[in-house]
């Protein structure tokens, strides 16, 4: 039987989890009432666990388990594995720990292979309403202006963004997009939004569809480094509820991550943003929110 899948979460998750078939919660007693309310809302049983569980608490879990998914939330674990922060998915196959790839990085090996394809699926125009926020930022933003803009993809928006009068850095996460915007005769740059420094600082930075591909713990880290590296923030995320997997257009999986005005707007605040305009626009996969947010 395949093994248990152990989505380890940290103990202030956001996320709905709702794209998982969890089987049960497992939570220490210093988590307290969120462990209670995940479970509620899986509709699955909530399970207590010592304080700190180690190796031999989860390997009973996993047994337990074969074939199945369960949530286990603890502000620390005692592995022989170094985990990284945030939500991180481990199994153990009878010989030792392993960490599963995130949905981020799948997301991200999509791209790389399928970097062609998307730039046939998509729209050769860039982006109008969102470059057109940007004119709503008045004398925030002047010809000459820095832009850092993450998850270039095609490059298509940066051209735009020149040819207003900005200086763009383009970069993407995805080498095919690094090495697509460069065979295009455009200078660009890797850069993993999640883990790598920003620098800066800029006038603003710009993200076309890109935060859609973040859970929510994972889009307040960004959110943190956007803020601390520029003035304001223009992009787009996906207007729906809870997450998905979908293989559209590229026939093979990316992950989405989908928003409500309410818990977006806070989590800005959150992480030290103002909201200066939001707008709702419809595409062909659903409703989409248009962000012009100041520090």
């Amino acid at each position: 039987m395949c093994p248990a899948r152990l989505i380890v979460l940290p103990p202030a998750y956001r996320g709905s989890l709702t794209g998982e078939r969890i089987a049960r919660v497992y939570a220490s007693a210093d988590v307290g009432a969120p462990a209670g309310l995940l479970a509620a809302n899986l509709g699955v049983q909530l399970v207590a666990l010592p304080s700190g569980p180690g190796d031999e608490v989860l390997r009973e879990i996993a047994d337990q388990h074969r074939g199945e998914t369960v949530a286990v939330i603890a502000p620390t674990l005692d592995l022989p594995i170094a985990l990284p922060a945030g939500r991180v998915v481990i199994e153990h196959d009878g010989d030792g720990w392993s960490i599963l790839p995130s949905a981020n990085e799948v997301t991200l090996a999509t791209y790389e292979q399928a970097a062609d394809r998307f730039r046939e699926s998509i729209p050769r125009d860039p982006n109008g309403p969102l470059l057109e926020l940007l004119d709503l930022a008045g004398d925030r933003l002047r010809p000459g202006a820095t832009v850092l803009e993450l998850g270039s993809g095609t490059g298509r928006d940066a051209v735009e963004l020149e040819e207003r009068g900005y200086r763009v850095r383009r970069t993407d996460a995805a080498w095919s997009f690094v090495e697509m915007m460069r065979a295009d005769g455009f200078e660009a740059g890797r850069l993993n939004a999640l883990v790598d420094d920003f620098g800066g600082p800029y006038d603003v930075v710009f993200a076309d569809a890109v935060f859609l591909h973040f859970d929510p713990d994972q889009l307040a880290v960004v959110l943190r480094k956007a803020r601390e590296a520029a003035g304001l923030l223009a992009f787009t995320t996906r207007e729906g509820d809870g997450d998905e997997w979908s293989n559209r257009y590229l026939d093979l999986p990316r992950h989405f991550t989908m928003w409500q005005e309410e818990p977006l707007r806070q989590l800005l605040t959150d992480t030290g943003w103002t909201v200066l305009h939001l707008e709702r626009h419809q595409s062909r996969v659903g409703g989409w929110f248009y962000v012009l947010a100041t520090a």
